[in-house]
């Protein structure tokens, strides 16, 4: 179970990719078992080359140090922290691994995310630890999940056959606790449809994010450029 921190730093992150014009997928299983990286991004450079970044989000010294494979497989490679941790355990980063230290707004009700990062400690570059066709192959079908999620919450209960909805109510009577077994059925598409509201809620900040990313680079475009001297 991820924790509310966790969760938070996560979501930044998501967004931190995208402002830097990635295109960010989060828990993605690795070929040539590779693990599993927390955020992967990639983004497209003018010689047509592509970039990945693998991001590995730790938030205890416990989890830090954990014998969990790391999926350091890209050409930059960053460990995400706390400042707290970061301190902590500065010296046992290794030298081409970087760092973004992690850091809240102290204001964040209009925002997408609830903090930013800095970088710490730059990445060397690597090459890569995998072929890159795999590695896109994996990427994509990371996506083709996320998509997945999304329409579900898009559709509501209509996504789930009945059976499925069938199966999911007899799990919910099967707990005990003190609602009574008439209000399962109720229960159950309240928690779909708020889950679906959270989600299109979410895409709408993305999309006003983008929209104002788009208005920004059409007015640059409009500056009429300074003479030579």
């Amino acid at each position: 179970m991820k924790t509310t921190l966790t969760q938070e730093i996560e979501k930044a992150l998501y967004y931190y990719c995208i402002e830097l014009g990635g295109i960010v997928v989060e828990e993605v299983t690795m070929p040539d078992d590779q693990g599993i990286v927390d955020t992967l991004a990639c983004f497209f450079k003018p010689n047509a080359a592509t970039e990945w970044r693998c991001y590995e989000l730790k938030i205890t010294k416990a989890d830090f140090f954990s014998k969990a494979k790391l999926s350091f497989i890209g050409h930059y490679n960053y460990f995400v922290l706390t400042e707290e941790l970061y301190e902590k355990v500065q010296e046992d980063i290794p030298r081409e691994i970087g760092v973004l230290v992690y850091r809240p707004y102290h204001q964040a009700e209009d925002l997408p995310a609830a903090g930013t990062f800095f970088i710490a400690k730059k990445p060397v570059k690597r090459t890569l630890q995998v072929e890159e066709s795999a590695l896109t192959q994996r990427f994509m079908a990371s996506l083709f999940r996320e998509v997945q999620k999304a329409k579900r919450m898009s559709y509501g209960t209509s996504y789930f056959s009945t059976e499925q909805l069938y199966k999911e109510l007899r799990r919910r009577l099967a707990e005990k606790d003190s609602l009574q077994a008439d209000n399962y059925y109720q229960r159950f598409i309240e928690d779909v449809q708020l889950a679906r509201i959270e989600s299109l809620e979410e895409e709408l900040r993305a999309l006003e994010q983008d929209y104002e990313f788009l208005r920004q680079q059409r007015q640059l475009r409009k500056r009429p450029t300074e003479p030579l001297e």
